[in-house]
């Protein structure tokens, strides 16, 4: 299957290009918040969250998002490269960004704004798990568009003929990421907290399952260039940093349902 014609610019504006991948941030952030706001609007009182939350902690989860993320990809996938060219940290907009550093920053600001405004962590993220799968599925669709983050060479008949990856098809693995961790986690949660279960389940949940998703995926695309010798023959860096994801999300369901029983 030929790679669609799609241009990664969407458009340009004053001489401005501007991008699919950045449009797709930006939605993420607005469909999120909205999907935010109307969570928290339905918290029982009990969790001390208010609508009005969602805006204020949206806020410091988008520079959680954006300086987490940017700071994972340095320390977990290119380190000796910015340890030589430390100026090259702020030049996002060269690429770059990490979902588990993107996840501890998000978490790191969740827990300060919880003791901040006295809400438990928990009943937080667990409200916000869902919209953090609409940036997750938006996200890989522009790493689609983009040609980016593919797969290995594969002779299925849905492979993709990727430009600047050669002449072979290979796995569509931004878009099995997208269907995985965007679309079906994101029911797998909304239906889960939709039934007001016990808190930490739903964040529980979104651990596990995104461990699991994206521990599978990663077996059918093909690792950073600079990942890939020794070590990194046997595992890639993403299978080693979701897999504390998976022990963590188990942790957190049997520990808080063990107390609500």
């Amino acid at each position: 299957m030929d790679f669609p014609t799609i241009n990664p610019v969407a458009f340009s504006i004053f001489g401005f290009d501007v991008h699919w991948y950045g449009l797709a941030y930006v939605a993420s952030f607005m469909l999120g918040l909205k999907y935010i706001e109307r969570a928290f609007n339905k918290a029982p009182a009990h969790t001390n969250i208010r609508k009005e939350d969602a805006d204020r902690i949206f806020t410091w989860v988008i520079f959680g998002v954006i300086l987490g993320g940017r700071l994972g990809y340095v320390l977990f996938y290119n380190f000796d490269f910015y340890l030589h060219n430390p100026v090259d940290i702020v030049k996002i907009w060269q690429g770059g960004m990490s979902f588990h550093g993107g996840l501890l920053g998000v978490i790191t600001a969740i827990l300060l704004y919880g003791k901040k405004y006295n809400i438990h962590p928990l009943n937080l993220t667990d409200r916000m798990a869902p919209a953090f799968c609409i940036g997750l599925f938006l996200g890989r669709i522009a790493n689609f568009i983009n040609g980016e983050l593919y797969g290995h060479v594969t002779q299925h008949p849905w492979g993709v003929i990727f430009p600047h990856a050669g002449s072979l098809p290979r796995h569509p693995s931004q878009l099995y990421e997208a269907a995985l961790e965007g679309f079906l986690l994101f029911f797998i949660l909304h239906f889960t907290l939709k039934y007001k279960p016990s808190i930490g389940l739903t964040s529980g949940l979104f651990l596990i399952f995104y461990g699991l998703f994206r521990f599978l995926v990663e077996f059918v695309r093909v690792p950073d260039p600079q990942l890939q010798d020794g070590f990194y023959t046997y595992i890639s860096m993403g299978q080693i940093l979701s897999l504390p994801m998976i022990v963590i999300g188990c942790i957190l369901i049997f520990l808080f349902n063990k107390r609500s029983t």
